[in-house]
């Protein structure tokens, strides 16, 4: 098994491509350790001192690190937990445990405004932020305002704040005309 390590725009995470399928459908993000209960995988790579999350696409896993860690002192850690939990059989996600969809359920008058924001999420901005390590959410929208969640390598990315607001809003607003404003939310 080989397995391939792409650098994200975020400095603190680092994609990783199995060559196989990680997820078939959705995402599953685990901000923490805690978090990873549901996942055999997720629960191997918090074994690596230094690693503060952990995110699953459908041919990928991002993961990172804390400030005082070194790539190079954990990556060849990682790389092994990777490997090893492929080589093992296991699931990557428990028993029922499912990936998450994304997108949050949004009901009311605003329900076809909300239907062209996840279309064009879907079509135009969740592949490109995949191809960096991440995800981009629908969270909701009030009075103009969208609120997406960032997760994976758009989580505290530095230039996330640009991306959201110079690009997804600006796309967002050609296309949309009563949004107004898109707003990041931690979850």
């Amino acid at each position: 098994m080989f397995i391939q390590t792409e650098s994200t725009p975020n400095p603190a995470t680092l994609k990783f491509l199995p060559g196989q399928s990680v997820l078939e459908t959705g995402t599953a993000d685990f901000p923490s350790a805690e978090a990873a209960g549901a996942s055999p995988l997720a629960q191997r790579i918090f074994a690596v001192s230094g690693v503060t999350g952990v995110f699953f696409g459908t041919d990928f896993v991002t993961v990172t690190k804390g400030d005082a860690v070194e790539w190079d002192h954990i990556k060849p850690a990682l790389l092994g937990a990777i490997m090893e939990h492929y080589q093992s059989g296991d699931p990557v996600m428990a028993g029922e445990a499912q990936a998450a969809s994304g997108h949050a359920d949004h009901d009311g008058p605003d329900s076809e405004v909300v239907g062209q924001i996840k279309e064009l999420l879907d079509t135009r901005v969740r592949p490109a932020v995949a191809q960096d390590g991440g995800d981009i959410t629908f969270h909701g929208f009030d009075r103009g305002v969208v609120y997406l969640h960032m997760q994976g390598a758009c989580a505290g990315c530095p230039s996330s704040t640009l991306t959201l607001k110079m690009g997804i809003e600006n796309l967002l607003r050609h296309y949309i005309p009563e949004v107004t404003e898109v707003r990041p939310v931690a979850v």
